[in-house]
């Protein structure tokens, strides 16, 4: 799945991953991907907790090399 926006939030902690993907997320129209790649081990909680609060969607979580995660979120809508 292509994204329609890439979000590099490596090495910052909780909260801000998911402070910076909700912002990323308002410039999406409803429907389109945001991808955000994490460090923050917190964020395996912290973005399906967020997307159950505000509707979006987690479609993917994918580890990728030298322990960072991809969340890939679809906007509600």
């Amino acid at each position: 799945m292509m994204a329609d926006l890439d979000l590099d939030a490596r090495d910052l902690i909780c909260p801000m991953p998911v402070l910076k993907a909700r912002k990323a997320l308002q410039g999406l129209a409803p429907g389109q991907v945001l991808d955000v790649l994490a460090t923050d081990a917190a964020a395996r909680k912290d973005f399906p907790a967020f997307c159950d609060a505000t509707g979006h969607v987690l479609v993917a979580v994918a580890d990728e090399p030298d322990g960072v995660t991809r969340y890939s979120i679809r906007k509600a809508g």
